[in-house]
């Protein structure tokens, strides 16, 4: 526990506990100083890796000895809370960092110290080589789902509140890799392309409209109208499915080239083919890009996934139903 006062640092009479201002306060009853104790200022600091992770430090004195924390120390005077957790960082941990942002300020009551005010930040490492400084045992990365046994509950919220914070900038990059990478995996605009797939009917129905009627496809006004619609809505509706890579890629080359020799025996221009696919690429993209919603960074950049997702895959199309029209047998 804390000491306590037992004299008067101003005139060195033995203080006295009494009731002032609603709480029992120590006072010199012979100079009438009343001594008003305030919580202790803590600075901690969360860094985290490329790789995710947060670094922690293992203490080496009590309290909560071999127990592992962040980087965090008192504050001193002349400097501000954040330059506290630049150095508190320096000391413990090695490295040199730049404040980012303010993540947390929480209340935590010592044994050892008494109240404490624990103000949190996150910070970038700029330079310095991770090492354990006076205070610590050892210094070590950890992945933010299997962190190790800590000594301050407030450490662990706010380094939950960091992940928090790092959530839609984080799905976005993964979603971004998986896209780069083709394989086929959940992506963000995933849930755009189920939307797309939910609602078949009515893009297909625009696109029939406007194929139907526009003056780069006339040949289509002369095509059953119910065929054309299934062959339409097969499209739209399988084309969740045929996104997901190179699973499908047989799916889609089948389809595609099959309409394209199709298109060529019924006597189409191979424009109008192509302005049909165009067609209906545009109205895949503007239903989506319609129902998105747009409040925040990752919204749009959902949106924007799917907006290249769709232009390989018509690329796809394209091609395969070229290479159909182009063929004159069905080999």
């Amino acid at each position: 526990m804390p000491l306590k006062r037992e004299y008067c640092s101003q005139c060195g009479a033995a203080v006295e506990v009494r009731a002032i201002e609603g709480r029992p306060r120590e006072v010199c009853p012979a100079c009438d100083t009343i001594f008003y104790d305030n919580p202790l200022p803590v600075a901690a600091a969360v860094v985290l890796n490329a790789r995710r992770e947060v670094l922690l430090v293992k203490r080496k004195r009590e309290p909560r000895q071999g127990l592992w924390c962040l980087p965090t120390g008192f504050a001193e005077l002349g400097e501000t809370i954040g330059q506290a957790a630049q150095r508190e960082l320096k000391e413990e941990a090695g490295i040199d960092a730049r404040l980012l942002r303010l993540l947390a300020s929480d209340s935590f009551d010592s044994d050892f110290y008494g109240d404490l005010l624990i103000v949190t930040f996150e910070l970038e490492k700029t330079g310095g080589a991770e090492q354990a400084g006076d205070d610590a045992e050892e210094v070590r990365y950890f992945a933010l789902d299997a962190l190790p046994e800590m000594a301050f509950e407030p450490n662990r919220q706010a380094i939950a509140v960091c992940a928090e914070a790092h959530r839609e900038e984080w799905a976005i990059q993964d979603s971004f890799r998986r896209l780069q990478d083709d394989e086929g995996r959940e992506m963000l605009s995933d849930a755009l392309v189920a939307m797309i797939r939910d609602h078949a009917e009515e893009v297909t129905r625009l696109w029939y409209h406007d194929v139907r009627a526009n003056a780069t496809t006339t040949s289509y006004r002369k095509l059953d109208a119910d065929t054309l619609f299934d062959r339409g809505y097969t499209a739209v509706s399988q084309f969740g499915r045929w996104l997901r890579g190179r699973e499908a890629d047989n799916e889609v080359r089948t389809f595609y080239r099959a309409l394209g020799r199709e298109r060529r025996q019924q006597g189409f221009a191979v424009h109008e083919v192509l302005s049909s696919l165009t067609l209906l690429r545009k109205h895949v993209w503007t239903y989506a890009r319609g129902e998105g919603v747009w409040e925040k960074p990752i919204d749009v950049y959902r949106v924007l996934e799917l907006n290249r997702r769709i232009a390989l895959f018509f690329d796809k199309a394209i091609y395969h139903t070229v290479r159909g029209f182009e063929q004159t047998t069905t080999g």
